[in-house]
Formats: structure tokens, sequence, C-alpha cells
């Protein structure tokens, strides 16, 4: 069987037609979504892009693996030591490298390595085509290098091919010709005048006013981000931008699927679409950005068409990215590799069943240190260091009633806050218990000065 797993860079669900979006952002993607399972609560473990696709194709968590921020020691994975065999164990326990061993192709279409030197990604993969931008490539770049591989690997039956877009990542720079799309619709009900005034008033890493200061210093060189949002209908500017990356991005998802139809191979493949990330439209005061421990950063999409699978249904269990691995190695009949620390929810697309885990904790460490507890209706977010955005200590949402976290219910709450620390607590015990090492890689960034942009915005 063969396996594409799009990773769509910093796509947020809930900005997707499947997801119940206003907007016509993705119609080829929620074709996809209508022939498979949904997840509504799947999250990265550890937020942004270098810790999160690490823990993903490591299977392991930022505190085991080590990487937990975007520069110093906590950006690069930890040795083995003098355990370490001929080979590491990236070679058969990564994502791609433990399909190898059930005799798959495995190939990656990304500059996701190169940009953040994260040379542990390509671990288990046989194929790396970057197409050398770092990162900073519109989705046109990417697609004739996809197209070309699926042509050229018509007749191999067993593939798993990650392919990365790039759009929705900021800047969101997709071709100014492709016009907007979405000019005249309205935004999301929640941001208002009033929130709009509340948020003017905040100063910090990708706040309206430091995005004011980037549209002058930095991104001026796309014209679609060069204008100052100065008046309530200028926010508009921030959210047609987003979403018009994600449906030049969806056209061109669109290209592949018709390329996997025209090969005459679609049936026999199952397809993935995930994110490593969200982005923060107004949640916690930040626009355009990725740097908290929240549900605007941390939760992503999860959509898997898989042959003979479930069709149309919606999972809303708790789940992590990083259990991708063990569900794989489930449905193809693999094993587990004992350094995984997910957990299969192959039960939920064959059957339906209820695979959702009791809470998680995910967290951020390059742009402030934070951990946060996913539980029930609420999350629980524990700061560390604030990035420079004024973060109280802790900070707790009613996600039912405030999913786009304005009201911090801390204070009123301290009984939920005690039960989210104890959660956080178990986690973290039993994260230091299952490592070779006693050291936290949160604090190993907090002893080094902080988060990396988090200096970077102090300076």
């Amino acid at each position: 069987m063969r396996i594409l797993y799009l990773d769509l860079d910093s796509l947020r669900p809930d900005h997707l037609g499947c997801y119940g979006y206003h907007r016509n952002t993705s119609p080829n993607i929620d074709e996809i979504a209508k022939e498979g399972v949904t997840f509504t609560n799947y999250y990265c473990t550890d937020a942004p892009c270098l810790p999160s696709r690490s823990a993903l194709m490591s299977g392991r968590f930022g505190i085991h693996n080590g990487i937990v921020g975007h520069g110093g020691t906590a950006a690069d994975m930890r040795r083995e030591g003098p355990s370490r065999d001929f080979n590491d164990k990236l070679v058969h326990e990564s994502l791609p490298g433990s399909l190898r061993q059930l005799g798959y192709k495995t190939a990656t279409i990304s500059t996701f390595a190169e940009r953040h030197s994260a040379w542990t990604f390509n671990a288990g993969f046989n194929e790396v085509l970057n197409v050398g931008a770092k990162g900073h490539e519109s989705a046109e770049k990417v697609l004739p290098v996809a197209l070309k591989w699926l042509e050229d690997n018509r007749d191999t039956e067993d593939w798993f091919l990650h392919l990365n877009f790039w759009d929705p990542h900021t800047p969101y720079r997709t071709p100014e010709d492709y016009g907007q799309p979405f000019a005249g619709d309205p935004m999301p009900e929640w941001l208002t005048e009033e929130v709009f005034e509340k948020h003017k008033q905040k100063v910090g890493q990708h706040s309206i006013d430091h995005m004011n200061e980037l549209a002058v210093s930095h991104y001026f060189r796309w014209p679609r981000h060069a204008k100052p949002i100065e008046q309530f209908n200028d926010l508009r500017l921030i959210i047609d931008n987003y979403d018009c990356a994600i449906r030049y991005m969806d056209d061109h998802v669109g290209q592949v699927i018709r390329k996997l139809e025209e090969l005459g191979v679609m049936d026999d493949t199952a397809i993935l679409i995930s994110a490593d990330h969200g982005e923060n439209m107004g949640e916690l005061g930040i626009y355009s950005e990725h740097g908290t421990a929240d549900r605007g950063t941390c939760q992503i999409p999860m959509i898997i068409r898989w042959p003979n699978g479930l069709q149309g249904k919606v999972d809303e269990g708790l789940h992590y990215h990083l259990d991708l691995a063990p569900t794989l190695a489930d449905l193809l009949g693999g094993a587990n590799a004992p350094s995984w620390d997910g957990k299969s929810y192959a039960g939920s697309i064959t059957n339906g069943a209820q695979t959702g885990r009791d809470y998680l904790v995910f967290s951020q460490c390059a742009h402030v240190c934070q951990r946060s507890v996913r539980f029930d209706d609420w999350l629980y977010i524990r700061t560390y260091h604030d990035g420079h955005h004024g973060f109280p200590k802790e900070m707790l949402f009613n996600l039912k009633d405030d999913p786009y976290e304005q009201n911090n219910l801390a204070e009123e709450r301290r009984d939920l806050c005690k039960e989210a620390v104890y959660l956080l607590n178990e986690w973290h015990d039993e994260m230091m218990s299952t490592m070779e090492h006693d050291v936290d890689p949160l604090w190993t960034v907090m002893k080094e000065g902080g988060p990396f942009h988090a200096k970077e915005f102090k300076n």
C-alpha cells in the first residue's frame, strides 16, 4: 500500500471547511475528509517547527529526544552516548525507518532539515528531495517535484511520501497574481472591534504593535504584508492573507490528488493530512505566529483516508501527533519501537473505537517557555519564561465557552489549576523516570538565556 503524508506547515484546523470554517479555504482537503476520519482534538507535543517535527519523526517527546527549542543545546537531538550501536536508534525507530523495516520505500520532499539544520529529520528516508529555498518556497515550487516523484514511482507498490507545503507559514507569501479570494467574506465572528481595541494595547512578540513594526522592517518584501494594522478593518489583512495561503496550497494539494487518480493508484493510497503546528490568529493577543503552548499554536488537523477504513467519521478523542508511528505500525502489522512515547489510535480508523487519552501535555520553548495541560474542556498554561509578553505564571481557559482564550479563569478556578498541576507533575514524573538523562531541556533553555526568539525580540 502507498502512504502519502501531507505535512502542511502552520495549518490550524478551524480554518478548514471540514472543521466547520465558514470560508471556502479547502475544497480539496474537504473531499479527502469525506472519505476518511477527521480528528478534532489532535495536538503536537512540542511546538513550534523544529521540536514538533523532531517529536513526530523520532516518536518521542521533546523532553526525551532533547529538542524543545530553536537554538542552543535544546535544538540538537540528544546523543545516545556509550550505548550507541554501530547504527543509532533512528535507523530503525524513526517513523520512516520503521516503515522501511516493513519493506516501504520512504521519501521526503521538504526543505525542513536544511532550514533548521535538523539533519536527524532525514533519518530513515531512502530519498530526500530539497528544492533549496529553506521553507521560503511557495507551493508552485514544490508541486513539480512531487508530481515527478509520483510519476517515477507509479509502479512501486509500497511507498511512504512525506510532502511538505509551507504556504500558511508566516509570512503568507501567496503570489500576488492569485488575488484576494476572501476579500468579500466576513471575518471570524469572535474578532470584534472590542477585541481589536483590547489587542491594540498588548505589547510583545507578534502583537498588533509588533506586527506593524515587522511590516516596515521585514514584511515589506511580501506585498501582501506591507500595510500596518491601524483600524479594525485592517485586521482582515492578516486573516485574508492566511486564508488565501491555505486556499492556494489546497489548489496544489488538489493537483497531487488528481495525479494519484491519473496514475490509477488512488484506491490503494492512504492519504494523511496534518501539520507541524497551528497559527495564532488573536489567541492571547498574538497574530500570525506560533509562539505559545496554547490551542491556537498546538492544535493541528489530522485527516486519515485509509483504504478500507471508516469514511466520514469524526473522532473527538485527545491524541498526540507522535501517536502516528505506533498507529501506522499497528495498521501495517508492525511492532512498536522500544523508544516510542506514542499510543496507537488504529481502532479509531478501522472501527470507530475510542482510543483517546485522558489528558495531554504539550510544550513551547522557542518563543516562550510554557507547558500546558489539555483535559476535559480545559486548557491550563504554566509559564516559566513569558517571552516578554507579560503572561502570568498560570492561565486557565474553558475551551468550550472560550475557544479563543480571551478570559483567564486561573484566579477564579484554583481547584482546576491544582488538578492540572497534578496531571502535569504525573506526566513529568513519568518522563523523567523513563529516560537515561536527568536534565529537563526546558530548564536547559532557561539556563542558556531563555527562548531563542525571545532573545531575538528583546534585542
